[in-house]
């Protein structure tokens, strides 16, 4: 075994063991470790990405080299590493963004907790991404919840504490679901590690034991997923999560959170129930109808919105929907439009809500439309930052939202009996997308009115240089996705292929 295949478990236990060593350090120097440790962790993940490319196959590291039952595993393949590297660079510039913000909003004594959350954070999004062991999944699903409702509520100010009950009422709903899902797998195949379950599966169906009961673990692990991603109807949760929890705890959670949790969804479809039992079994077209109606409705309430926080929330809403509908076309070709929009909406909605602070600040700290006026030509960078943003949201070209909704109209082209439907939609979200992102975009760069509300006189601006090299890297990355997608369209293809 060559000593490259131990970084995927070196990367969750070193994001672990940071969060340990944080309890007792200093809020700076909690800061400076966790820091580091998401630089260590991205590179780990970097070197796995590039084993992985280089050998052509995926492989399995039995910690402990203990074979099931005992023993538990890990798998990395081609798609694992490019969503590993990708979730640490989001997290690292989320993090960075907004050091000068978290320091102000987070209590001095309780700032190392902060960061606490953080490496767990990282470490459950290792660890779903990584995982080849369902009952771990779970586990690391419920650290996820719990560091993700500590972000939210450390900051104890405004809705944070509302925010932080209802998060956790929503998510413990989706892990129970999940976990039963689990349990009546189990049940009926006796296995925990995925491969061995699949197989399983595979057998139960080819035989025709146990239809009504594998329809019903298809539908609890999916509702239960659902739920934690934030999948309309179950989106109830999102805009005050997002809304009020610290700019860097909103990047995470909106860029990250959600998206680790669909990937596990992806993983279990793919390597566990079979994603071609899914669609014989119509269970994706419950999906696809969900994340069409997300794709409008969250659309439709971002537009009513008149807080801009809330407003860029609701979009996530929207943008979900375009993930679900991608797997629920029912095709290779939409699922890997689904997971391209799972990068490309991590880069973009950091990047907004990132940016969105330095216009914030400069409006004197005030989130409606009226005292954004000519936000932009206070803050340039953050103005620019967050008109890419937006154009990436709508879909500009050279941006990855573009690709992403040329992705999933191709695949519409595949899958004849949702075309005209998903085509349709497509073109409604995007008009809607169009309508309040760039009202917004252009409010930022309108000069004030006689009448506004006038800004305080002496309006607090930090101008940390962290925030500025957050939201050059995030375009950068951003401009990356769009212009040089072929290979990470490529890689997440042949990553899929890996899967079976």
């Amino acid at each position: 075994m060559s000593f490259v295949q131990n970084f995927p478990f070196f990367s969750i236990i070193l994001a672990m063991f940071s969060g340990i060593v944080s309890s007792v350090l200093s809020g700076k120097k909690a800061r400076n470790l966790s820091l580091a440790m998401i630089v260590v962790t991205t590179v780990l993940s970097a070197c796995t990405l590039g084993f992985c490319l280089r050998t052509g196959e995926s492989y399995t590291f039995m910690m402990g080299h203990f074979p099931a039952p005992w023993g538990n595993e890990i798998r990395a393949g081609v798609l694992e590493g490019v969503t590993a590297v990708l979730f640490g660079v989001v997290m690292f510039l989320s993090v960075v963004g907004g050091i000068a913000h978290t320091a102000e909003d987070v209590e001095d004594g309780k700032l190392n907790l902060f960061y606490i959350m953080i490496d767990l954070m990282l470490s459950s999004l290792l660890a779903l991404v990584y995982t080849n062991d369902l009952f771990t999944a779970y586990v690391f699903v419920e650290i996820n919840t719990i560091a993700g409702c500590g972000l939210i509520m450390i900051r104890q100010k405004g809705r944070s504490m509302s925010a932080a009950i209802r998060y956790m009422i929503m998510s413990q709903l989706g892990s129970g679901l999940f976990l039963i899902g689990l349990s009546l797998l189990y049940d009926v195949t006796g296995h925990l590690l995925m491969s061995p379950a699949k197989d399983s599966v595979e057998l139960l169906v080819a035989t025709g034991s146990y239809r009504l009961p594998l329809l019903v673990i298809m539908a609890v692990i999916s509702v239960g997923l659902a739920i934690k991603s934030g999948l309309y109807p179950f989106h109830y949760w999102i805009p005050d999560t997002y809304g009020y929890a610290t700019p860097t705890g909103s990047a995470v959670l909106s860029g990250l959170v959600s998206k680790g949790y669909i990937f596990l969804l992806i993983k279990i479809f793919f390597r566990v129930l079979g994603y071609g039992n899914l669609v014989e079994s119509e269970m994706v077209n419950v999906l696809y109808l969900f994340g069409i109606t997300g794709m409008v409705m969250g659309s439709i309430h971002a537009i009513q919105e008149k807080d801009t926080r809330r407003m860029i929330a609701y979009s996530s809403v929207a943008q979900i929907g375009y993930i679900y509908m991608g797997i629920g076309l029912g095709t290779t070709a939409g699922m890997v439009a689904a997971v391209f929009h799972i990068f490309a909406h991590s880069a973009t909605k950091a990047l907004l809500f990132i940016s969105a602070v330095g216009l914030y600040e400069v409006s004197g700290d005030r989130k409606d439309f009226v005292s954004l006026r000519g936000a932009a030509y206070r803050n340039p960078l953050a103005g620019i930052g967050f008109a890419i943003g937006s154009l990436s949201m709508v879909g500009f070209p050279m941006l990855s939202g573009f690709i992403s909704k040329l992705l999933f109209a191709t695949s519409a082209l595949a899958s004849p009996h949702k075309m005209l439907l998903t085509l349709f939609v497509l073109a409604v979200s995007t008009t809607l997308n169009a309508i309040y992102f760039l009202r917004l975009v252009i409010t930022l760069y309108s000069r004030p009115r006689e009448g506004d509300r006038p800004l305080p006189d002496n309006p607090v601006v930090r101008r940390s240089w962290e925030l500025k090299f957050a939201v050059i890297c995030f375009i950068i990355l951003n401009l990356v996705l769009g212009m040089a997608s072929q290979p990470i369209v490529q890689a997440i293809t042949d990553g899929l292929a890996m899967f079976d």
